[in-house]
């Protein structure tokens, strides 16, 4: 489909006194074959409210080219941060090592590889899987599950997502707190206000969770993904007796688990839409992310 236009020069007087002179002047015209005297019109209504009293086209030409048909308009949107930063030897969950930060190549290092004024730094990071902000594959769990890198994108990238109220309750989130939420297909994140003890002792003191009968909740209702702000999504307590019926019952189903996500006040309860990936690593079950909610503006 083409769009046609008219490209010339013009000299015009207006009546009220001053004169324009424009090169190469373009206007949008209805087809080819356009009369010199409608393009005229067209500049003299374009001019408007100035009174015209005299316009005067040269080197008229005529011409399509494809019209560009926008798409729907996408609503403004903002970037809500959900993730911890990762330091040199941070304490993420207790008893597992913290990340060691180094660098391969240094700045100064790399100075007599490259050109004059041109440097480069190579870093290395060690690390355990659980750092950070970090998701769980199937993998994680089950030997036989889903590892990093077999998980697909549309479980994890630009979900709808709600997000579920629990900070000041119970520490366990049951069934019954998420009974007025609707999960099916959605990430679904609980605020439960376990971030204001990140990286301090407290932390992993007496730690919010999902308990057994809300994970199953999730499961028979569909959610797509579910992440928390706390140091695990089960109960670590020595009453837990080392039992993990969330994990296992989310992984078994194939809903990957974010852990250690912070700033979910910041978020409406509903009608945004969440990202955490993960690198593609193959025999991998956990890795940071970079979590995310996409928030209308």
């Amino acid at each position: 489909m083409l769009r046609y236009r008219a490209e010339f020069d013009a000299e015009v007087t207006f009546t009220d006194g001053g004169d324009l002179s424009a090169r190469r002047f373009q206007v949008d015209v209805p087809h080819p074959d356009v009369t010199e005297a409608e393009i005229t019109e067209r500049l003299i209504a374009l001019l408007a409210p100035r009174p015209v009293d005299r316009a005067r086209l040269s080197a008229v030409r005529v011409f399509g080219e494809p019209a560009v048909i926008p798409g729907p308009r996408r609503p403004p949107t903002r970037f809500v941060e959900l993730s911890h930063v990762i330091r040199d030897g941070l304490t993420t969950y207790p008893g597992l090592p913290g990340p060691r930060i180094s660098r391969y190549l240094s700045h100064a290092e790399s100075r007599d590889r490259y050109a004059p004024g041109t440097e480069f730094s190579i870093d290395r990071i060690t690390l355990v899987g659980n750092t950070g902000t970090y998701l769980d594959s199937p993998f994680h769990r089950y030997p036989d599950g889903t590892d990093l890198a077999g998980l697909p994108l549309d479980r994890l990238a630009e979900l709808p997502a709600v997000v579920v109220r629990a900070a000041g309750g119970p520490r366990g989130v049951t069934a019954a707190a998420l009974a007025e939420v609707d999960v099916a297909g959605r990430a679904v994140l609980l605020h439960t206000g376990g971030d204001r003890h990140w990286a301090t002792k407290d932390y992993a003191v007496d730690a919010p969770y999902l308990t057994r009968d809300g994970a199953q909740d999730l499961v028979d209702r569909g959610a797509a993904l579910v992440g928390i702000d706390a140091v695990n999504i089960d109960d670590i307590t020595a009453q837990a007796h080392g039992e993990r019926p969330a994990h296992s019952l989310l992984l078994a189903a194939g809903i990957p688990i974010v852990e250690h996500l912070t700033n979910l006040a910041a978020l409406p309860p509903h009608g945004f839409r969440f990202t955490a990936v993960p690198p593609r690593i193959a025999g991998f079950g956990t890795f940071p992310v970079r979590a995310y909610a996409t928030v209308p503006a």
